[in-house]
């Protein structure tokens, strides 16, 4: 009997042991997040909200990408459903922020449903150029539907003010949903059906022998993918107090693309380190070149493109010599070899 209680309470402590790093990284996630209002400026606030809705978003898109292997670039389109339906609600209802953004999230899960539907039973570079028309046909009609969306000056949204806080008090709301949606994807595919939409990704023939509803799982990934966008949408539309096309156009979802890529796929701690990379160091790079350019350079005018081309060279250096992106750097120094989130245990 103690033989056997060894035995069974062996693992505990490994089991403590390689979760810690990881327990740890959450933590300081959530302090870096409630701190940064106290010690930095309004500005680094406004980018503090900026980066974690741009973290929910990239989320969205590495779930439909990363775990679903369904290559998307119309995700910048279904932010739109969610900015638009939370705006409307907004304006016509009254409505919360919490319950705006849940009415975004439903909308962009619903319309994303639709266009997944025909477009699920092909693949590779022919569902991108699906999803390329789901995005030019949304965006058709937050141009043209002037009578619901506003046309090009679209919808101008009143400040929201939570418990009195101001801008402080969206910041936080913004950072709680955002670093709860994190949680919550990353257990997600720790659980049978996380595991199920991997299998899918790696052998959909081999899931559907299994008894696996393919099709079903293929949707569920499209549909919470888009949901994320949704509720990163809505957010948005809160954070900028305006809505309109410009804001989700195809150049949109190229950058929640290229942070997948960058950051690591299928790692929710991969879409956190690449929406963060391609949101700060373009401004990080702006902040370099006009200091190095000093007043009045003749440099200064084309202080835009050399940050533009720069940062597109630093992606793809990146690439080059850490394929796995940025995830697979941080595996790199904490010494582990694959990502927990993708691995499928048999």
């Amino acid at each position: 009997m103690s033989a056997l209680d060894n035995m069974q309470g062996a693992p505990a402590p490994s089991f403590l042991r390689a979760n810690a790093g990881e327990l740890l990284g959450w933590l300081l996630l959530a302090a870096a997040m409630l701190v940064l209002p106290a010690f930095g400026s309004v500005y680094l606030t406004y980018m503090g909200c900026l980066v974690a809705i741009n973290i929910l978003a990239t989320v969205g898109l590495n779930i439909t990408v990363g775990y679903g292997g369904l290559m998307s670039i119309g995700h910048s389109a279904f932010l739109g459903v969610g900015a638009y339906a939370s705006a409307l609600m907004t304006i016509h209802w009254g409505t919360p922020l919490w319950l705006s953004m849940i009415g975004g999230a439903v909308a962009a899960f619903v319309v994303g449903l639709v266009f997944a539907i025909p477009a699920l039973r092909i693949k590779g570079v022919y569902l991108a150029v699906a999803t390329l028309a789901a995005q030019f046909t949304l965006s058709f009609v937050f141009q043209q539907w002037t009578a619901v969306t506003g046309g090009d000056r679209g919808l101008s949204l009143p400040a929201v003010d939570i418990f009195g806080l101001g801008d402080l008090g969206l910041y936080y709301f913004v950072a709680v949903v955002t670093f709860l949606a994190c949680l919550g994807a990353r257990n997600l595919f720790r659980t049978r059906l996380g595991r199920t939409i991997i299998a899918v990704r790696e052998r959909d023939y081999a899931a559907q022998v299994l008894g696996i509803n393919v099709v079903y799982t293929k949707l569920l990934a499209f549909g919470l993918g888009a949901a994320y966008a949704g509720a990163a949408g809505a957010l948005l539309a809160a954070f900028l107090r305006l809505v309109n096309p410009e804001q989700f156009t195809l150049l949109v979802s190229v950058f929640f693309l290229a942070a997948v890529i960058v950051g690591g796929r299928a790692s929710i701690v991969g879409s956190i380190l690449g929406a963060v990379f391609m949101t700060l160091v373009p401004e990080l790079l702006n902040v370099v070149i006009e200091h190095a350019a000093g007043d009045g350079a003749d440099m200064a005018r084309f202080s835009s493109p050399l940050r533009e081309v720069l940062f597109g060279l630093m992606i793809v250096l990146f690439l080059v010599f850490e394929p796995r992106g940025l995830v697979g750097f941080v595996q790199r120094l904490t010494g582990k070899t694959e990502a927990v989130e993708a691995r499928v245990e048999h």
